[in-house]
């Protein structure tokens, strides 16, 4: 049987270790095809995406408004804050107003989590003061006075207090607050509309699979997501794997995509993105 080769993106972070864990040692049924894993930041992932360079790829919701011509939405992959997400921290805290006029770290323009901040201070990029800083330099950046604010994702949720730092607000949360207790729509997985509908289906499954496995074998694949644990040990590897990888990873079901929706619609709304998405979903 004729193996067929697939580029599948996706950052080099514990959470997405851990479900690509049965995949990456052939633990879970591949159904005639390969998956050569395409490991960089989620930043490089977007941009890549805009050129549709990858067949599946993990891209930020937010780069999903620029790459929706080229990929649909999988149901499995996500990465939802439901209840936390991106954090604003500082020396000291600082109100919403206070914070739309001081200098910002963000871990990149086509982030979620930049678009969040936008959401939430009700400014489009162009009004705010922020410099761009890779995600794991951004606590540097804030106590080496770069900036004044820290827009942190991953693990930096669980580490800023060891940074001396105070959280001034998670958006996550906040959006959970304005959105009926819909998650935040952070991350998610696609797959090139090159693919015919049965494919896209296919491989959806396929992905799927892999992270029921590694939910199925916890320990192991945590021990396997250690090795890109930056800074972390095995316990708080655990707590970060269980933040991003859960039931709503399995499949987002309908209060993922009314959220996506809601995320995508309101950006457009306050001409934070250039046109109201068409979302094609991979069901």
């Amino acid at each position: 049987m004729l193996i067929k080769t697939l580029t599948l993106g996706h950052s080099p972070d514990p959470d997405d270790a851990f479900m690509f864990y049965g995949l990456a040692k052939e633990l879970v049924a591949a159904h005639g095809y390969r998956f050569e894993h395409i490991l960089q930041d989620i930043q490089t992932l977007n941009e890549r995406a805009t050129r549709g360079e990858l067949d599946i790829s993990a891209v930020s919701i937010h780069a999903y408004a620029y790459v929706s011509d080229k990929y649909a939405l999988l149901p499995s992959g996500a990465s939802m804050g439901d209840g936390y997400g991106p954090m604003l921290v500082s020396k000291r805290k600082f109100s919403r107003d206070e914070i739309s006029r001081k200098k910002i770290a963000i871990p990149g323009k086509m982030t979620s989590a930049f678009l969040a901040l936008q959401l939430w201070l009700g400014k489009p990029a162009k009004e705010l003061n922020y410099v761009v800083v890779p995600f794991d330099h951004i606590f540097q950046a804030v106590r080496d006075g770069l900036a004044d604010i820290g827009l942190i994702i991953h693990e930096g949720q669980l580490t800023y207090q060891n940074e001396g730092l105070l959280l001034c607000e998670d958006l996550g949360v906040w959006w959970g607050r304005e959105n009926d207790g819909l998650p935040l729509p952070l991350g998610g997985n696609v797959i090139h509309k090159r693919f015919d509908l049965p494919t896209r289906k296919t491989i959806s499954d396929i992905l799927t699979a892999s992270i029921q496995f590694s939910l199925d074998h916890r320990p192991e694949a945590v021990q396997h997501s250690l090795q890109y644990a930056r800074d972390m040990g095995l316990d708080l590897a655990d707590k970060f794997v269980g933040m991003y990888v859960n039931h709503w990873t399995l499949d987002y079901g309908e209060r993922g995509r009314e959220s996506i929706r809601r995320f995508l619609g309101r950006a457009f709304e306050q001409k934070l993105i250039p046109h109201r998405q068409e979302l094609e979903f991979v069901k």
